[in-house]
Order: structure tokens, then C-alpha cells, then sequence
């Protein structure tokens, strides 16, 4: 930036003016931010995944707890394997004889008895309860459901990164088309003023009707250039709403960004910095969840034990009784034995799956290390291009008005009025676009870095 000499008062001013612009600029792009963190969509949506996953973690902590259920049951059978009871012919002999030995027939003849195994006309009403007492598979489940609860909040984190990114590029691109827009419509001024100059010029016999005609092309491509620009400027403006969910065509509250004297005091960080990207802690997560299901498939050893408990009511008819009331309780224990050592292939799947992890981990940390780097690079060589084109449309301002005056007096021709007019028109253009370049770059080296702070 170009210094001012100042006496104390006035440097004190001027420096007390800097850093408000500067604090005023910085509040409304965070007001911006914040407003898109809080309305936009897609974020909404990764939110409503997060919820699901802090339900899930909740229902993996309710496995631990019993469960009841009523259930019922009414049966109708006929015919199917039965049974036969012989009582006639164990009792008819007997009976036979008592009633000789008695002269009477008190002892009638009973005939033998068949029942069905199914049973006819008969209802089950049980309320049933079970919990399990030894169960590794509980305990790793709800670790595991907890770190997929964070790595839900991580991509949520990641999305934020990126979109406070965009917000900011999409707010600079508005910032560059609304100073385009000015540049050139101070330029549609100077042409129309040429255009008048060189009319008055021929009315008076000392023009050329060519250099009319050639200020008329520069004023139409001039308006056409304004008329590019201002669409740009609509474009940005609906892009920048859409990333805040708002109507596109909303106005925009624009504060100029100061630029600082230097990049190093804000480039400090270095690839290093990496470590706070939420992608190596959602690796590091998903490292975390792989090695708890490997520890599952491993556990399949350990024996399950569950207990349960049916309070229960039976009978035939419908009838209800103290002796339709019962209860059964106890211990279900379960031990593999063999199956065909599918859970030692899980364990080698899983093992594979660790060792993937860790080279993704390892190519991840590279690629965001170079990424970090090269947009460290870009921010130097962005800030270092804007300082270059200051000095350059200095320069073309002061050429311009040499040409200018010794245009007016007749010194210098119309050709190079036009080319000193493309040069200004040009430095301003270059100096606007190495500028949001430069605050671009800035935000594309804070996404890299991780540096930005959310509230």
C-alpha cells in the first residue's frame, strides 16, 4: 500500500479510520456468514442427519435395558398324532369282579380314552420379558453408534468450512463486479466526453469524421462493457443469496475490505496447520469405528448369556382359574461352536479394511498438505500481484493525463488519447481483480489451513 507522510493528529485519524472501515468490512461479512450457517439447506439437512445419528446412539444405550411385550395366542386342532389310554381294559376286569363279589353293578364298564397331542379350543396369554446378563456386543455397538455420532458432527463441520469459503468468494466476486461497474461507467464518462470533444472539433472544420466515428465505437463498446458487468454483478448477487437461502434478487450490503501492509504477520500458519482439518479427525474416527467392529467379530468367542421371565395364564374354554396362572423364568446361554469360520473371515476383512484406513490416512495428510501449501503460495503471489498493479495504474493515470493535455492542444493524436484511456480503464480493472483475488485466495488459504473460528 502507498504511504502517506502525516503529522501525529492526522496518523492518529487516519489509522483510527482504517481499522473501523476495516472492523465495519469485517462485521458485515460475518453477519453474512452467519446467516448462511444458520438458513442454508443443505446444512439443515446435514443437522437433520446428525439428529439421527444422536437417536441411534440413543437406542444402542436402550439394548442395555430389559425387554417386555405382550402376547397371545388362541389354537384350534383336529385330528394330528394322539395318544391312547387304555383305562378299560385296565379297570373293566376289576370292576367286573366287584360287582360279582357285591351281587350289584355299581362298577359300570369304562371304555378306553384317546387324546390329541394339539391342543383344541385352547389359549396362551403370556407377558413376556427378556434382558441380556453377558453381551460384549452391546457395549462396542454404543461406542461405535457414539463415534458415528461424531463423525456425522465432523461433516457437518467440513460443509460449514466450505461454505463459509464460497460465502466469502461469492461475496468478494460481488464486491469486484460492483467496482467493475464503476470503473467502467467513469470510463463511458471520459469517451462521452471525447465523443463531444472531437464533435465540436468537426463542426468547426478542425476534426476528422473518422475520429468521430472511432469515439462513437468507443463509447458503444464501453456500454456494452457496463451492461457485461452489471449482469456479472446480478449473477453474483444470486448466487450469494442462494448460498444464504434467500431471495436471489435481495440487495447486498457491501463494506469495502481494507487490504493489510503485508501477508506475513497472516500467513504465519504453514502446512503443519493440516492437523485441524476435519478430514484426518473423521479418518481418524472411522479408524476408531473399524477397530471396534474388528474387536466385535473377535468377541464372538465369548459366551451370551440372557435371562428372561413370562408371567402367563393357559387353559381350555376360556375358563380362568388359580390354576390357569403360572410363571417360567431362567438362563438362555449360548456357546459357538462351529460356523465354518465365517467370523474369522469378518476378523480378516476387518483387518484389511484397518490397513486401507491407514494408506488413505497417509495419501489424505499428503494431498491436504499440498493443498495447504499451494494456496499459501497463492496468497503471496496474489497479494505481491496487486502491489505490482498499484504501481502500474499509477502509472497509466499519469500518461494518461499527459496524453489527455497534449491531446486537447493538438500535441498528441486521437490513437494514442484511445490507448492511454484502454491503459487506465485496464490498470483499474487489473488492480479490482488482483484485490478480490487476493481476499479469494485468502479465503481458499484459510479453508486449507482450518484457521477459521466458528462462534
Amino acid at each position: 500500500m502507498i504511504r502517506i507522510p502525516l503529522s501525529k493528529p492526522g496518523f492518529y485519524i487516519l489509522l483510527l479510520l482504517f481499522f473501523s472501515c476495516a472492523a465495519s468490512a469485517q462485521n458485515v461479512l460475518d453477519s453474512y456468514i452467519k446467516e448462511g450457517l444458520t438458513n442454508n439447506l443443505v446444512l439443515k439437512q446435514k443437522n437433520i442427519s446428525l439428529e439421527k445419528s444422536m437417536v441411534a446412539l440413543k437406542e444402542a444405550k436402550s439394548l442395555f435395558l430389559p425387554t417386555t411385550w405382550f402376547e397371545t395366542q388362541y389354537t384350534l386342532a383336529q385330528g394330528g398324532r394322539s395318544i391312547d389310554i387304555p383305562i378299560g381294559d385296565l379297570l373293566n376286569p376289576v370292576y367286573t369282579t366287584l360287582n360279582q363279589l357285591t351281587s350289584s353293578n355299581k362298577f359300570p364298564q369304562v371304555s378306553n380314552a384317546s387324546e390329541q397331542f394339539l391342543p383344541n379350543n385352547f389359549y396362551d396369554v403370556r407377558i413376556k420379558t427378556t434382558m441380556p446378563i453377558i453381551n460384549p456386543d452391546l457395549k462396542i455397538n454404543q461406542a461405535i453408534k457414539q463415534q458415528q455420532t461424531l463423525l456425522q458432527q465432523n461433516e457437518i463441520d467440513i460443509y460449514k468450512r466450505e461454505l463459509v469459503k464460497n460465502i466469502k468468494t461469492a461475496y468478494y466476486t460481488y464486491l469486484l463486479a460492483s467496482k467493475a461497474i464503476t470503473i467502467y461507467e467513469n470510463a463511458l464518462v471520459v469517451v462521452n466526453q471525447n465523443l463531444k470533444v472531437n464533435q465540436s472539433l468537426l463542426s468547426n472544420g478542425k476534426g476528422l469524421p473518422a475520429y468521430v466515428a472511432r469515439a462513437e465505437s468507443e463509447v458503444k463498446q464501453v456500454e456494452t462493457q457496463v451492461e457485461n458487468a452489471r449482469k456479472e454483478q446480478l449473477n453474483a448477487q444470486a448466487y450469494f443469496n442462494f448460498l444464504l437461502n434467500q431471495p436471489l434478487t435481495n440487495a447486498i450490503v457491501t463494506a469495502e475490505p481494507l487490504l493489510p501492509e503485508s501477508t506475513e504477520e497472516i500467513l504465519q500458519q504453514t502446512a503443519d496447520s493440516i492437523n485441524n482439518r476435519e478430514e484426518l479427525k473423521s479418518l481418524s474416527i472411522a479408524t476408531a469405528i473399524s477397530n471396534n467392529i474388528l474387536k466385535m467379530n473377535r468377541s464372538f468367542r465369548t459366551p451370551r448369556l440372557n435371562t428372561f421371565l413370562d408371567l402367563a395364564a393357559q387353559g381350555f374354554d376360556f375358563k380362568v382359574n388359580n390354576k390357569s396362572f403360572f410363571y417360567l423364568g431362567g438362563l438362555q446361554l449360548q456357546i459357538p461352536i462351529f460356523n465354518g469360520k465365517r467370523n474369522l473371515y469378518k476378523i480378516e476383512q476387518t483387518q484389511l479394511d484397518l490397513k486401507n484406513l491407514s494408506y488413505t490416512t497417509e495419501l489424505t495428510q499428503k494431498q491436504l498438505a499440498l493443498a495447504a501449501f499451494v494456496s499459501h503460495s497463492n496468497a503471496r503471489t496474489s497479494f505481491s500481484n496487486y502491489a505490482a498493479s498499484l504501481k502500474q495504474q499509477e502509472a497509466a493515470q499519469q500518461y494518461f493525463k499527459l496524453i489527455d493535455r497534449g491531446f486537447k492542444e493538438g500535441v498528441n493524436s486521437f490513437i494514442e488519447f484511445l490507448d492511454a484511456r484502454n491503459q487506465v480503464t485496464n490498470a483499474q480493472l487489473q488492480v479490482t481483480i488482483n484485490k478480490y483475488r487476493y481476499f479469494s485466495t485468502m479465503a481458499e488459504y484459510e479453508r486449507q489451513t482450518a484457521s477459521y473460528l466458528f462462534n
